[in-house]
């Protein structure tokens, strides 16, 4: 069985187990040689802000290596088993990605530019972002309105200390 293949009977193995604990499987890849092989899962909340809690992912990754003792053949030999989330360097090219993404800062990429803001909206619509205020004693410009038609991709930004966190 090639690796693809491999990969499409796990994604279709563990999106229930996955589903059931009401989280997402982003996706399933395989790394290494048939006999040493690393399945990393990666798992994300459905929709909307927030993250995985520890918890939350040390409950699904039993659950998924329980599933994997069950599937017969897959991934074969033994296996190093990874399951994680996206983190912040995960590209933004879907609306649920976007979703999850909002009260971040990011860079959206558009079809009329760039724009770097804090992401306020993410709806059916399209995105609202609140870009920075201009470095000295800039104020602060208006939210700007991005159709999907527009939105080509973008990337979350790390941020060490908000600036409403009060600290």
């Amino acid at each position: 069985m090639k690796r693809s293949d491999t990969a499409a009977v796990l994604l279709e193995a563990l999106s229930p187990v996955v589903a059931a604990h009401e989280l997402y499987l982003e996706s399933v890849d395989l790394a290494g040689p048939p006999n040493r092989r690393t399945v990393t899962v990666v798992v994300d909340l459905r929709d909307g802000p927030g993250g995985v809690s520890s918890d939350a992912l040390d409950e699904v990754s039993r659950a998924i290596s329980a599933r994997l003792d069950e599937v017969e053949d897959v991934p074969g030999g033994s296996y190093l088993l990874e399951v994680t989330t996206p983190g912040v360097s995960r590209p933004l090219t879907e609306p649920r990605h976007f979703r999850r993404a909002q009260g971040r800062l990011v860079t959206v990429h558009t079809t009329e530019g760039t724009v770097a803001g804090r992401l306020m909206v993410a709806d059916d619509e399209g995105l609202q972002v609140q870009p920075s205020p201009k470095q000295r004693g800039g104020h602060a410009p208006q939210p700007q309105s991005l159709p999907w038609s527009q939105v080509q991709r973008g990337q979350v930004e790390v941020e060490f200390k908000r600036s409403n966190d009060g600290s």
